[in-house]
């Protein structure tokens, strides 16, 4: 609200409710509330209740008192700080009281902010700490210079000051932002994994409809409008995938394992591509099988493994898998001896 004020429709707005330093105490009024919320938060995450209710106790007695003090003071017009050229200062204790609030809310927020963030456990939460506590600290340098005219008259380049201001700002906007890029760049990751798995997983679930858990929508529609959340969505590709693999395995005919690695080796297929690409050549054999009414055989020997570990490795692999389904080696991949050989 005391920013809001200070821009240029807060002027025109505020010409017509009142004297002007009226509207100047205003702004200080909210501006002390809004480091005693900044304040109150700190207090909420590192102080106990006697800390938080000490801290309400001194802000309601800071905002009893600067009105008084105004009240008090000289006639006076629009606060300036530090009173412009020639200007007396109405009230020095005034000044002081909103200048050393002002300067604790937010040094101390500055200081939790950066302690706690090097403690954070997870990056976006460690980089809005820091973003955040380096804004507050900026408003504490604004004050600061204030203080240092009032008391000793000396400052840093008046030109200066609206610069600190406007990055404190974009610095605070930017720590409250984070979670949301972090939110939107998962969000972003989910979509662009299921677009790029689909493909395979529609090749499989066709040979194997019974492994799906929901009636398939078409791709498009699936990826943006999904009848579920998306990372559940995401998860049931994965699932199904996997279970379709291991259906499909029992169709593998005796020898395709050995045959697919040595068909991969020719291709020149790179050494980190290469069980991805393997599993994709027996894949594409396996299916052709099934819907040509092939029945399942007993397990073969030479299989590959499927056990990639957590859900994100399995993800990465399987991406690996629907990229090489599609790729020249597993759609001209063939058990046929003559063929192969031939290739």
């Amino acid at each position: 609200m005391a920013m809001a004020l200070n821009a240029p429709a807060g002027h025109t707005l505020t010409s017509y409710l009142g004297p002007a330093h009226r509207i100047s105490l205003a702004k200080n009024m909210f501006g002390v509330l809004s480091a005693g919320a900044v304040l109150y938060f700190v207090a909420s995450s590192a102080g106990g209740r006697r800390l938080r209710s000490t801290l309400c106790i001194a802000l309601g007695i800071t905002l009893g008192v600067l009105p008084v003090l105004d009240l008090l003071a000289s006639r006076h017009g629009e606060h300036n700080i530090p009173p412009a050229a020639g200007d007396p200062v109405f009230s020095y204790p005034f000044w002081l009281i909103l200048m050393v609030a002002h300067l604790v809310a937010n040094f101390t927020c500055a200081s939790v902010c950066m302690r706690y963030g090097w403690r954070a456990s997870t990056r976006s939460v460690r980089v809005s700490l820091h973003l955040f506590g380096i804004g507050t600290a900026l408003a504490g340098v604004y004050w600061l210079d204030f203080l240092l005219r009032l008391t000793a008259g000396i400052g840093w380049p008046t030109a200066v000051m609206p610069l600190l201001m406007n990055l404190h700002g974009l610095f605070r906007a930017a720590a409250i932002l984070v979670p949301s890029v972090v939110t939107i760049g998962r969000k972003t990751a989910t979509i662009v994994t299921t677009w790029r798995l689909w493909p395979l997983w529609r090749e499989l679930v066709d040979a194997v409809p019974h492994v799906v858990l929901a009636r398939p929508q078409k791709r498009l529609l699936e990826t943006l409008w999904p009848a579920v959340p998306r990372e559940l969505l995401l998860y049931r590709k994965v699932i199904e995938t996997r279970d379709a693999i291991l259906v499909l395995n029992s169709y593998v005919a005796a020898g395709t394992w050995d045959h697919a690695r040595c068909h991969v080796a020719e291709a020149h297929v790179s050494q980190t591509k290469a069980e991805a690409t393997t599993l994709a050549c027996v894949l594409r054999r396996a299916r052709n099988d099934k819907l040509a009414g092939i029945p399942p055989q007993p397990p073969v020997d030479g299989s590959g493994s499927f056990d990639n570990g957590d859900l994100d490795s399995e993800k990465t692999f399987l991406l690996d898998v629907a990229q090489a389904y599609a790729s020249t080696p597993a759609r001209t991949f063939t058990t046929h001896p003559n063929l192969s050989d031939s290739m």
